[in-house]
């Protein structure tokens, strides 16, 4: 491959990249064409993209993008790319579920908050909460002491008014 086409290839991987900031490496060695275009068209009506890389290249547009720790994910064999969605967490999940049963793929690695991620954590992602959980999570426990600090100001005032009516149902039964 020539000089300028390798260049042209790392400038078509930065413009790709710019706007990325998590992504998830794969291994998908040995997955067939067709199953290849059904994974690809599933996970793109879901905002996810599936990119084959060169290595090389690759590690060029990273460096050139101030991405340096994920030049070391791509050292050597095939290195798909997948990334899209809202987090990284949640495209981790929609690439299981669709591969589960199906493909057989390897996570060799995450790039997330300007970190590199291992084989092991990258596949572990799978596992973690997706962002929306986790605010979820906060907003729970935000609203946890306030629902009970509530129910303390309100118990005693219930406690009054149940005294009240039981006093006014008596006194309504001896004027009757």
């Amino acid at each position: 491959m020539s000089k300028y086409i390798k260049e042209m290839l790392v400038k078509e991987l930065q413009g790709k990249f710019t706007d990325v900031n998590e992504f998830i490496i794969v291994d998908m060695t040995g997955v067939g064409g067709i199953e290849n275009n059904l994974l690809r068209g599933e996970l793109g009506q879901k905002g996810i993209k599936i990119m084959m890389v060169k290595n090389a290249a690759m590690r060029q547009a990273l460096k050139e993008l101030d991405m340096a720790p994920a030049v070391d994910l791509f050292t050597a064999g095939p290195c798909t790319v997948v990334y899209g969605s809202d987090s990284v967490v949640d495209v981790a999940k929609e690439f299981k579920a669709a591969t589960d049963g199906k493909v057989k793929i390897k996570f060799r690695g995450a790039y997330t908050d300007g970190a590199a991620l291992d084989e092991a954590a990258a596949a572990n992602l799978v596992n973690m909460k997706s962002r929306v959980e986790l605010l979820g999570d906060i907003v729970m426990l935000a609203n946890s002491p306030a629902r009970r600090l509530a129910g303390a100001i309100a118990a005693p005032g219930g406690i009054i008014a149940g005294c009240l009516k039981t006093i006014a149902e008596g006194q309504e039964k001896e004027a009757a």
